[in-house]
């Protein structure tokens, strides 16, 4: 059995979060999914938990950050191709995310842009030929 990630975010409004993620191609797993959690699935293996403040706190007493002026991780996703990750970027920005909070990368053989959902938390979306790149010295 494949290994799943299932990635938890405080959100500050559920139903604005859950709109922008099926905006942006996740699906919403109902059986995991009431007014203090919601489950959008990414991929097979890739699950995102948005989770109200009140619920958050049910899982750790550490404060949540703001993570429009604080990082605590960069989350990355692969895309299929390079208009794939553009496709994405552009998707997010007109759900109301915002484009490229981090510095867009092209290196030929791999290429990636970033956005921000609407609470800050930043997605890295990136693309990779990995029969292009270069040899490990």
């Amino acid at each position: 059995m494949s290994k799943l990630i299932f990635i938890n975010l405080p959100v500050t409004d559920l139903d604005r979060s859950k709109a922008f993620y099926e905006a942006v191609g996740a699906t919403n797993n109902p059986g995991f999914t009431d007014e203090t959690a919601a489950c959008m699935v990414l991929s097979e293996t890739i699950h995102v938990m948005l989770l109200t403040h009140d619920k958050w706190r049910q899982f750790t007493d550490r404060p949540i950050v703001d993570a429009r002026q604080q990082a605590q991780v960069l989350l990355c996703v692969s895309e299929e191709s390079r208009e794939a990750v553009i496709a994405k970027v552009d998707k997010a920005a007109a759900a109301g995310g915002q484009p490229d909070p981090t510095p867009s990368q092209d290196y030929g053989f791999m290429f990636g842009r970033s956005f921000e959902d609407p609470d800050g938390h930043i997605w890295e979306v990136m693309w990779m030929d990995p029969n292009a790149a270069p040899p490990h010295a």
